[in-house]
């Protein structure tokens, strides 16, 4: 004998699963929207999504007299919710002994199951989601009404107090609309059903609510743990903000790696905070849903209150977070009390202090646990000079923590001999590491980002300053010119606080240091440089004595672009340039060398702070490039529309400075080489199959035609197609048979004023610039008119007009449009068929 849950659980069940849902919506996605060639059953039958309510409409149509098949394919016109896979899953897993639709297997059982599949559907009307309106009542073909809420989305209000949600609105079929949501609605009729059920049955305590939820297996768990079952079990009355199995999992997440499971809750200190937490829930009294108040009310936790926070038409609860819960589900009724269930876990000041302070970690542990600032904690070990046992100590202290690209990039900048942080192995290197490393710490305070002024200087370790920059985010300046982006601030530590930065920060001592190494020159720079690699290869692919050029005495400016940038423009270039090594004819070479020179400035080694805005350059290729400088960011602009970004400036070398840029700049001259010009009139004749015909009449009339169209014009062409001419042609009879039977100086002259009557000259008009009956004067004289009724026909001497087949075919010299008919003037029709005297 199967047994129906008391209706106050199913609520709150319904209520937990719709969260679980949400989290899945992505999966009922795959439902299709445009449907409007089925019926409501079809539609539903053709999607995954909705198999459940198939089954749940042939289920019901097992009692004899019942038939929502038949009905729902019937005319119409039908409004029908439906309810997703996932939907009908939660309503099953809420109700005892039913694991299926198949277990509705008695008259009864099937009655219950056609009321609310009934309740889903909306009879005389396909009421799309434009024409629902908030507050809007909607009968059922069930009798009952649901209502339209409209705040935040589309949702449909049954007679639960959790809405279902539209999540696809407006899937049109042949005899109505569906809309897909995302919960079995259930109505009044079925809920005092099921209310009446309970009547009959014990209700159990509070513990024993808890523990027959599903939902709430980790909160029974916890009261276990906790050793709260007796309390929780004796008389009362309570009240229980009971949390969700998904609030814990959300509360375990932001404890961290430490707290996988309540396992993890193993010290005396963990179970008593477990405790603390437990009772915050808890009221002392019983406080059902329609009793509650906006206010401060005290917990069973002592000296502790929660706040009742009004919501629109419900109620949050706030705690000492910052985040409040929401109330999922009410009045789950037991012996000695009642329950509502919330979606997060109430946590008191206690807990969040105890929290906090489990959390917290040295400045180095902090830097240890952080995959990104591995060669931070690298640096320190290998300075040699106790800087990770100081930085362990009580502090405090702020630092400015490099991430690993960082150091990455700074090694890059050092060249060969510092491939990594173990080539700082000489006493004299080592002190230098410690220099740059001290410079990133500030003693004696603990700086957090709400700390610190724009335009702020800090004193720092190592004893020169460091500057704050509040423009536009939060900008840690050094000795050098670029600044470090505060990538993530106020990191809490024991000892301090980090604020991890995306550049290692240089103090001028250790500037002063580094020039003092040898300069190499910017040929050997990019050498060193792996990802200036295929730079290298380009100047050696040019052939043109270019590595020697920039290996000379200079000075020079390189834009030196990044093997990304060669790669794509690479990828621009097609399937003929899948390498450099592709540049391999003397006429590709003397190309790349110009794109190469494009990229050098000859005469100066002009540094960042020698560019200004809107300042053009001349290159040695001989063309400009332009300085465009955004937000303190370097641009390079050439002859493309897409500028180049210097994302690593001032290099600098024995002979220049390189700004390493992200892109390959091209100048004019290479682009027009790229770009194959637009063909004029009369190659764009030649180039069309279909036009042959018309390229042999402009030779074979010999009158000059093909240099004339091939000329500056412009000119508006209409030009007839071979099936046109080849017309013609059986129309003039069995003296011509092809277009070299034009071969009398008369007759080449007469097709001479053929092939004129279909040129305009002087302007090139478009099939949209012309008008209805527009007179067009030709080349020949006379004039041709366009017809614009249906398409667009040119109209000649002729009964028959001529069809534009193929309209606005741009040429460098005007515009052509295809005609189906060799258009004739009346000087040729006069001369074809002299008139009768």
């Amino acid at each position: 004998m199967k047994k129906v849950v008391s209706f106050k659980s199913l609520l709150a069940l319904l209520a937990i699963v719709f969260l679980a849902w949400s989290c899945d919506k992505d999966d009922n996605d795959e439902v299709a929207k445009t449907f409007d060639e089925k019926n409501i059953v079809e539609t539903a039958q053709g999607q995954e999504a909705l198999a459940a309510l198939v089954s749940a409409l042939t289920t019901a149509d097992n009692t004899e007299g019942t038939d929502l098949v038949g009905t729902l394919s019937g005319d119409g016109p039908f409004t029908v919710f439906a309810p997703t896979n996932d939907a009908f899953e939660n309503l099953l897993a809420s109700l005892d002994g039913f694991e299926s639709l198949a277990d509705f297997d008695t008259d009864e059982e099937r009655a219950i199951l056609t009321t609310i599949l009934t309740y889903h559907v909306i009879s005389g009307v396909a009421a799309k989601s434009t024409d629902l309106s908030a507050g809007q009542k909607l009968g059922t073909a069930q009798g009952e009404e649901l209502t339209v809420n409209l705040a935040g989305g589309v949702f449909i209000q049954d007679a639960t107090e959790v809405d279902a949600e539209v999540v696809i609105a407006d899937v049109e079929a042949s005899n109505g609309v569906v809309h897909v949501i995302n919960k079995v609605m259930v109505p009044q009729a079925i809920i005092d059903a099921l209310n009446e059920g309970e009547m009959t049955n014990e209700t159990g305590t509070l513990v024993d609510v808890v523990v027959a939820t599903e939902a709430l297996s980790i909160l029974e768990a916890a009261v276990i743990k906790a050793d709260l079952a007796a309390t929780l079990s004796s008389e009362g009355p309570f009240t229980v903000f009971a949390p969700t199995d998904d609030a814990f999992v959300a509360l375990l997440d932001i404890l961290g790696d430490d707290y996988n499971g309540l396992d993890d809750f193993d010290t005396e200190e963990e179970i008593a905070l477990l405790k603390d937490i437990l009772l915050y829930h808890v009221l002392a009294a019983e406080v059902k849903a329609a009793d509650l108040a906006a206010g401060s009310v005290p917990t069973a936790l002592a000296d502790n209150s929660i706040e009742v926070i009004a919501s629109g038409d419900t109620f949050v609860i706030g705690d000492a977070s910052e985040t409040n819960a929401n109330i999922t589900a009410t009045d789950i009724m037991a012996s000695n009390g009642v329950a509502h269930t919330i979606d997060k876990v109430l946590l008191p000041q206690s807990a969040i202090d105890f929290v906090a302070s489990l959390q917290l970690k040295t400045i180095v542990d902090t830097a240890v646990a952080s995959d990104d600032l591995s060669l931070l904690v690298d640096a320190l070990v290998q300075a040699d000079a106790g800087l990770a046992e100081t930085l362990s100590g009580d502090g405090p202290f702020t630092v400015f923590a490099p991430t690993n690209a960082a150091f990455a990039a700074l090694l890059d900048v050092l060249g060969d001999d510092f491939n990594s942080l173990a080539d700082f192995d000489t006493e004299e290197e080592k002190a230098l590491l410690v220099k740059v490393l001290t410079y990133h710490v500030v003693a004696g305070a603990a700086a957090f980002s709400t700390d610190l002024s724009d335009g702020q200087m800090i004193e720092t370790f190592q004893g020169e300053n460091v500057g704050v920059s509040l423009n536009g985010g939060v900008f840690i300046t050094d000795a050098t010119e670029t600044n470090a982006e505060v990538v993530i601030a106020d990191v809490e530590a024991s000892n301090g606080v980090v604020h991890v930065i995306n550049k290692v920060l240089l103090p001028q001592e250790v500037l002063d240091a580094l020039a003092a190494m040898s300069l190499q020159t910017i040929v050997e720079i990019a050498v060193a440089t792996d990802d200036l690699s295929l730079l290298v290869s380009a100047l050696g692919q040019a052939d043109a004595g270019l590595v020697e050029t920039l290996s000379g005495d200079g000075p020079f400016t390189v834009f030196a672009p990044t093997n990304a940038a060669f790669v794509e423009l690479l990828d621009i270039l097609g399937d003929d340039y899948s390498s450099l090594a592709d540049f391999d004819t003397d006429e590709e070479k003397s190309l790349l060398v110009s794109v190469l020179t494009y990229h050098v400035v000859a005469g100066t080694a002009a540094f960042s702070t020698d560019l200004s805005d809107g300042q053009n350059i001349t290159t040695f290729q001989g063309e400009d490039v332009s300085i465009n400088i955004k937000d303190g960011t370097v641009h390079i602009d050439d002859a493309t529309d897409e500028n180049a970004t210097v994302v690593l400036a001032d290099v600098e070398a024995s002979n220049g400075v390189v700004h390493v840029i992200d892109k390959v700049l091209l100048p004019q001259a290479v682009l027009d080489a790229l770009t194959p010009a637009v063909p004029n009139i009369v190659e764009t004749a030649q180039s069309v199959d279909d036009l042959s015909l018309l390229v042999d009449a402009l030779i074979q009339a010999d009158a000059g035609l093909v240099d004339v169209l091939s000329g500056d014009g412009p000119f508006t062409v209409f030009a007839p197609t071979n099936a046109a001419f080849a017309d013609l042609l059986n129309a003039l009879g069995d003296d011509f048979h092809s277009l070299a039977d034009f071969d009398t100086d008369e007759e080449k002259a007469l097709l001479a004023k053929v092939l004129t009557y279909h040129v305009a000259a002087g302007a090139a008009v478009a099939s949209g610039d012309l008008q209805n009956h527009q007179e067009i004067g030709t080349v020949q004289g006379e004039s041709v008119f366009p017809i614009l009724n249906h398409g667009v026909q040119i109209r000649d001497k002729t009964d028959v007009d001529a069809n534009v087949t193929l309209a606005d075919v741009m040429a460098s010299n005007g515009i052509v449009h295809v005609i189906d008919k060799v258009l004739l003037p009346q000087e040729v029709l006069d001369i074809l068929s002299p008139p009768s005297h």
